[in-house]
């Protein structure tokens, strides 16, 4: 790989301001509802568990951004401010890192920049840094990993220390989610396969060749494997002090066939939940608050931004497309990521063995279709299309401010106001 653009080219100034008016953002009304809502029922007292080390409560999730939930209310106090801080500092995290992804994965300013436009735009990221939920701390982290793995095959100066920062974000974000077992494993099986493909004899011992000159496949193997279980499994420790409901578990393996037995249940049906095809299409909403709080009638509403989401797919296909004509040079390892993750983490869900299923389930893929949707407007801009990529972006962004309301948690006028917002069936 070339090297990277000189400083200037760098459009780091431009993600730091984006990733910075997105925190601001999350900020409005961040302490309204002021009670629980959606899943923090379930994890705000999951998260005053650790603080206590007495009885452990929601024993399906690994205990990462639950102890970090803790960390919040400890710091600021068990209240909202306290309960959502850190997962506005998640979401940022989030934000800012799948900039710099893309930035080291095609070197494109342009990509980039509208990576962070698309991203924080597409409301899933936004409504999950303003609520005490766990998927944000496992895409925040995922997404760091994503960083510093693309920095370390760009810059392979940095790979030590790159792929060290790597292994323990894998390790943190399985640590948050299950969720994130299958794209945490993709960086170990991308740098074997690079080295297995550059025809290395000494396969395990050998520095030489992609992707990173200079370093061993058991070096990188102790990077991008050992250290992310390490740090999987020492975020366990309130298992020491605790209870645990259900049994007593002892040892991490029995404990986790314990977790597999509570995920894989049937619970009873839900009236938000939806299936796989649900999401791509963006058919299914959730309502995660509709109701009288705080003095007035207010509303969070979970669903994709319609402009990201749907025409986000057409530029995925893009990206397999532009991915497999491209396939002997591996010149846009940009489209190849992007369609991997995407099918990575849409796949799990389809054979995932869960009852229950629902669009903030599509957490990931939907990064990966907003970055998608990314390069696709690059690429129109590119071959001298002006009014697509305008319309593109700014519809993106029209859409976003037309929904802020709803996604903020607005007093609204009347209480059949969400109509304004739920255009169809699925979204009501």
């Amino acid at each position: 790989m070339s090297a990277v653009p000189s400083h200037p080219r760098d459009p780091i100034f431009w993600n730091g301001a984006i990733a910075l008016a997105f925190l601001l953002a999350c900020l409005v009304r961040l302490g309204i509802p002021t009670t629980p809502y959606f899943d923090e029922v379930h994890y705000l007292p999951a998260a005053r568990a650790v603080l206590e080390l007495a009885q452990a409560t929601n024993v399906e999730h690994p205990p990462l951004a639950k102890q970090i939930i803790a960390a919040g209310i400890a710091l600021f106090g068990d209240e909202p401010f306290g309960w959502r801080i850190f997962s506005v500092v998640a979401g940022t995290l989030a934000l800012f890192a799948s900039m710099r992804a893309m930035w080291f994965a095609g070197c494109s300013r342009a990509a980039s920049v509208l990576t962070g436009l698309f991203v924080a735009t597409n409301f899933v990221l936004f409504i999950h840094a303003r609520i005490a939920m766990l998927d944000v701390f496992m895409v925040a982290f995922l997404m760091l990993a994503a960083w510093m793995f693309a920095g370390a095959l760009r810059e392979n100066e940095t790979a030590r220390w790159r792929l060290a920062i790597a292994g323990v974000a894998l390790g943190c974000a399985m640590a948050s989610k299950w969720n994130a077992i299958p794209l945490a494993v993709l960086p170990g099986l991308a740098f074997l396969a690079a080295r297995w493909t550059a025809g290395r004899r000494r396969l395990v011992m050998s520095a030489r060749g992609a992707p990173v000159r200079g370093m061993t496949l058991w070096e990188a193997g102790v990077w991008l494997g050992l250290v992310p279980l390490l740090v999987y499994a020492a975020s366990f420790w309130p298992f020491l002090y605790w209870s645990t409901p259900g049994g007593d578990p002892s040892g991490l393996v029995e404990l986790h066939r314990h977790m597999l037995a509570l995920q894989t249940q049937v619970p009873e049906a839900h009236p938000y939940q939806s299936q796989w095809w649900d999401w791509v299409i963006n058919r299914r909403a959730i309502w995660y608050l509709y109701e009288p709080v705080d003095g007035a009638m207010r509303g969070v509403m979970l669903i994709g931004n319609p402009v990201t989401m749907w025409f986000g797919l057409i530029a995925m296909a893009w990206c397999a497309w532009t991915a497999w004509v491209s396939r002997a040079e591996a010149s846009r390892w940009d489209c190849i990521a992007l369609v991997v993750v995407y099918v990575a983490s849409l796949g799990l869900w389809i054979v995932a063995p869960k009852a229950v299923q629902f669009y903030f389930h599509y957490f990931l893929a939907g990064m990966a279709v907003s970055a998608a949707l990314a390069l696709g407007v690059e690429r129109l801009w590119q071959r001298g299309e002006r009014l697509v990529p305008a319309v593109l972006t700014l519809g993106a962004l029209g859409f976003f401010l037309y929904w802020f309301p709803i996604l903020t948690a607005a007093p609204l006028e009347d209480p059949q106001d969400f109509l304004k917002w739920a255009w169809t069936e699925g979204w009501r």
